[in-house]
């Protein structure tokens, strides 16, 4: 394989405390402080005038779907959105048909990962077998057979007792926890938020005390057993104040903010468009400018998308009978750009570390950084393209984004994983 010499960039490495104009190489899969002559004349050579490069995205958070929902996603198709979408490191959910609850099925996806994949899959392993919240999977076995954390995402363990033992069970082992706060008790039928939209609308509301009370539940678990817990897709204002005080407490918990709960909120469902129902749901605009200043001073740690594709026939129901979730994968990085940078004033730095250091950092990955030596996985982007997304052209199996048809500004032009790259747009940026 060639060389890679990525040419007058913006080269942005939070790890490394590097933003600056220059040029980055890569050869035999990792980054490189330069190039002989003779690698130089061979050397694939892509201009980066005008665009930043910056780590391989990494999200902690998807649905790819394999094994066993094949018609919504699969971990090729999955994989390919997230290469558009700038992501070479991602995390896959193991709420599949069956669960990844057992050595076997985890095996069954990383040779799936290994025949299909074109970036880099790490697969979860269940909390409870089956994700039936009533017994411990094994966890010492899928620790062996290669999870990097472990979770019952789309459901959450509702036994006080039972979550626990998983917390001393994990810290044994050095797996984190990775939790859907929920507490289903107070969630049967509700499709979103509870508040005045869902009473104006009619729909049976879900109320921010459903994630603040498991959210809790998990901070005073974690100070009791010393386990790490990270929260998924945190919505609620109040869960992130939770949070702020366990951690000035030094509990060991991190969690996690989706771009489409810092960018939209419940008024998005006026409409009755399925393609903004999710789970956990949309908030109050109190709640999405929470998550931003929980993202700015730390207390939420990093940017995970929960991609959750859906067929058109399972969305294209009556709102309360179709399933939550959305993509996320190619429309990530515009949309943090849109709130987080324009809107917000965050420095671009700091928006690509949410996206690449620290949410390896999480899960202990060997991602996230352009330092010499590391992985060459590569994103490099234009921040002022814009462009008309449509899900239905895109890399994924299924087009349930509520982003289709509008205008994003912020592209991904090339995406390079161990310095292959792996997607590329050929057509010049069209910028503001």
């Amino acid at each position: 394989m060639p060389a890679l010499w990525i040419q007058n960039a913006r080269v942005i490495d939070p790890a490394s405390k590097r933003d600056s104009i220059g040029d980055l190489f890569a050869e035999n899969g990792v980054i490189v402080s330069s190039l002989s002559p003779s690698a130089r004349k061979r050397a694939r050579r892509i201009d980066g005038t005008g665009l930043v490069a910056c780590p391989g995205l990494v999200d902690i958070h998807v649905h790819f779907r394999e094994p066993g929902q094949t018609h919504k996603e699969t971990i090729a198709t999955g994989s390919r959105a997230a290469a558009a979408g700038g992501f070479t490191t991602v995390v896959c959910m193991p709420n599949t048909s069956p669960p990844a609850d057992n050595a076997g099925t985890i095996q069954f996806i990383k040779d799936a990962v290994a025949r299909d994949a074109v970036i880099k899959v790490y697969p979860t392993g269940c909390i409870t077998s089956g994700m039936k919240g009533q017994a411990l999977a094994p966890i010492g076995s899928l620790k062996r057979a290669g999870v990097v954390a472990i979770t019952d995402d789309g459901d959450c363990v509702q036994s006080n007792e039972l979550m626990r033992r998983a917390l001393e069970y994990a810290k044994m082992f050095g797996l984190p926890i990775m939790d859907h706060c929920q507490d289903a008790s107070m969630t049967q039928g509700a499709v979103m938020n509870e508040g005045a939209v869902s009473t104006r609308l009619g729909l049976r509301g879900w109320p921010n005390a459903a994630e603040d009370l498991i959210v809790a539940r998990n901070a005073i678990l974690s100070e009791y057993t010393g386990a790490h817990v990270h929260m998924q897709h945190i919505s609620s204002r109040f869960s992130v104040d939770i949070l702020r005080r366990a951690k000035a407490r030094g509990v060991k918990v991190t969690a996690e903010a989706t771009p489409h709960h810092f960018a939209l909120t419940d008024e998005a469902l006026t409409s009755y468009d399925t393609h903004f129902k999710m789970n956990p749901p949309l908030r109050t605009e109190e709640d999405r400018r929470a998550l931003i200043a929980g993202l700015r001073d730390g207390t939420l740690d990093c940017i995970a998308t929960d991609h959750a594709p859906h067929t058109d026939y399972e969305k294209d129901k009556e709102f309360d009978y179709a399933p939550n979730g959305i993509l996320g994968l190619e429309t990530a990085l515009p949309v943090s750009l849109e709130i987080l940078v324009r809107q917000n004033k965050f420095k671009l730095p700091f928006v690509v570390d949410l996206l690449t250091r620290k949410p390896a950092g999480i899960l202990g990955l060997s991602a996230g950084t352009l330092a010499e030596g590391a992985a060459a996985d590569v994103c490099l982007f234009d921040p002022d393209e814009s462009w008309r997304y449509d899900a239905k052209a895109g890399f994924s199996k299924s087009s349930n984004s509520p982003w289709s048809g509008q205008t994003l500004r912020g592209r991904v032009r090339c995406t390079a994983v161990n310095g292959n790259v792996v997607h590329e747009l050929k057509t010049p940026s069209v910028r503001k």
